[in-house]
């Protein structure tokens, strides 16, 4: 088979390169490991942890045209095939589940049919063939370019796909190792990137994020829907965490480390019909996928919550640097923590609603919201991949507050919120806290301030290999930094971007990195981006960001200065990077 794009992967980031790789006219082929595409979106149940300004708060717009298009398209599903409360209806922020997690917190059933949609008209007129059910298992290289890679179906038929270019969208980084590419993986030692929060003993490639097998409940009281005591429970009930610094207790508690302060805070769990109090943050309305009360009459389904919480993080083993049987043991050994958090929950966790005794027997695992039988996921949610070593690292000196006000990078009349690193060669922005969870070298987590920042073209890029791109979590940051890129606008745009970039390069007969060592290739890219609705700037930098009102690049970013009052300009360094 022969394409002009393979993405590997159909993650959040593979579907948003493929949307804009069709767009532009260019053929495309994705593979996808599961049955539903969307990655951390769909099949592995992840409302989307989105920042303040995802809904144009405040006059400013942080996601891209793609990425807005996908959650506008979950609220007019919403709109046409429920029946809906007026108030709900009219609601222009219409939030399908009234999670406090997000602006948007929605049924993963329902993101990925919306995600199919978007792609549908590609997949008929030939521009995108999708592959569902299918893993890459190797990689044919010659030099320094990735002539083929050779994928495996469920059924175990082997398919060769031949590419100009081919992009890693997969949850871990498979293709960085398949095509030989550089890379890191785990934690790193301080003195690597000179981050402020990297390990002070040593570089530690199995040092890596829990992951978490995240499930959907809804609540019966006065029914029993206990499941079978699950065969490792005693030993999840009973878990104190070994982490440093400490855990205040055992895992399963409604108290954990968390917050600015990253002290212990206590949630309550009060699962619907029982009501917050007035203003109370509570764990089941966190995540919650589906709020009965915006239905006429009652007339839609019952409350349901999401669960994704630090209680569920399997961080016993690492997930990376291991063998495939490893992993798979790592995996099944979450999704048996998650079952055993369900019959704790059931059975012995304090109600803490001013009712006597324990447990609410009448949570009921729930699957048709995760197109699953069983009431999880279809895939474990996967934090941190491996990181592809490129042309342009992103630290936590880039981005991190308490290093960069450290490091005298905080200026008189910056907003409260800070500035990041002003990459010239930014190909979107995004924003979230630096949030580690704990790790399997038993660290506990990390939740550092940072600041709005860019997405650098430079992290998409390998230093070596010449037609190789990274799309989505394996981009080039660092343990530490991944903590902020990872989430679902960001893994979108850093999709997106890629998509646009394997386009410029077909278009121009260039390769990634010798754009990212030209400024004319990277200010004609930056223009296309623009017109594509992909920010690549804050306000607050100066000027208009890195993009005018009509979607040009602005003529302010060229004039040879990197800093000046008023903001950033931008000027791109000379790179050592090999050219076209």
């Amino acid at each position: 088979m022969k394409t002009r794009v393979l993405i590997v992967g159909g993650g959040t980031g593979g579907v948003a390169a493929a949307l804009a790789l069709a767009g532009r006219g260019v053929e495309c082929v994705m593979t996808e490991p599961t049955d539903w595409i969307g990655g951390q979106l769909t099949a592995q149940a992840v409302p989307p942890d989105e920042n303040r300004w995802i809904e144009g708060r405040e006059g400013v717009q942080s996601a891209t045209r793609g990425y807005l298009a996908y959650r506008e398209g979950v609220r007019a599903w919403y709109r046409a095939n429920r029946r809906l409360t007026a108030e709900a209806r009219g609601d222009a922020h219409l939030n399908p589940g009234n999670g406090w997690v997000s602006d948007l917190c929605h049924e993963p059933a329902v993101g990925h049919g919306v995600l199919v949609g978007m792609l549908a008209g590609h997949v008929a007129a030939g521009r995108v063939r999708v592959m569902l059910g299918t893993v890459p298992v190797g990689a044919e290289v010659a030099g320094d370019v990735v002539r083929a890679v050779e994928v495996m179906g469920a059924d175990g038929t082997r398919t060769t796909i031949e590419a100009e270019y081919v992009l890693d969208a997969t949850e871990i980084g498979d293709m960085l190792k398949l095509a030989g590419a550089e890379y890191f993986a785990g934690s790193e030692h301080r003195d690597v990137h000179g981050e402020m929060h990297g390990r002070e003993d040593k570089t530690d490639a199995h040092d890596v994020q829990a992951v978490s097998w995240c499930f959907a409940l809804e609540h019966l009281p006065g029914e029993d829907h206990t499941i079978g005591r699950p065969e490792g429970y005693g030993f999840w009930r009973d878990y104190v965490p070994p982490l440093t610094p400490p855990w205040p207790g055992k895992l399963f508690s409604w108290t954990q480390i968390g917050g600015n302060e990253h002290k212990p805070r206590t949630f309550r769990w009060r699962p619907h019909p029982l009501e917050p109090d007035e203003g109370e943050w509570e764990m089941w309305r966190y995540r919650r996928i589906v709020d009965a009360s915006i239905y006429e009459g009652g007339g839609g389904p019952p409350d349901v919550a999401l669960v994704n919480m630090v209680q569920m993080d399997y961080f016993l083993t690492p997930t990376l640097e291991v063998s495939d049987a490893e992993r798979a043991r790592a995996f099944a050994a979450a999704k048996e923590q998650s079952k055993c958090l369900v019959y704790w929950m059931q059975t012995e966790a304090p109600r803490m609603d001013g009712t006597e005794g324990v447990g609410f027997p009448g949570l009921r695992l729930r699957g048709k919201e995760l197109g699953t039988q069983d009431g999880f996921a279809k895939h474990p949610y996967i934090r941190e991949a491996r990181r592809l070593d490129a042309i342009k690292m992103v630290t936590e000196g880039h981005v991190g507050m308490e290093q960069r006000r450290a490091e005298g990078k905080v200026k008189a009349g910056d907003p409260a919120h800070g500035v990041g690193e002003c990459f010239a060669d930014s190909v979107g922005i995004g924003h979230y806290r630096l949030d580690l969870h704990p790790s399997s070298a038993m660290r506990n987590s990390i939740y550092v301030e940072a600041a709005p920042f860019r997405i650098p073209l430079g992290a998409l890029v390998p230093k070596r290999v010449k037609n190789l791109l990274a799309a989505g979590k394996c981009l080039g940051v660092t343990h530490i930094t991944n903590g902020c890129y990872r989430l679902h606008p960001v893994e979108w745009n850093v999709g997106e971007a890629a998509g646009h970039v394997a386009g410029y390069c077909i278009a121009n007969g260039v390769t990634p990195a010798g754009v990212a060592g030209s400024v004319r290739h990277v200010r004609a890219l930056q223009g296309e981006l623009a017109r594509a609705g992909v920010a690549l700037g804050w306000p607050w930098e100066g000027g208009e960001g890195l993009y005018g009102r009509e979607g040009k690049v602005t003529e302010r970013q060229s004039d040879g200065r990197e800093e000046g009052e008023g903001g950033c300009y931008f000027v791109l360094a000379s790179s050592s990077a090999q050219r076209a």
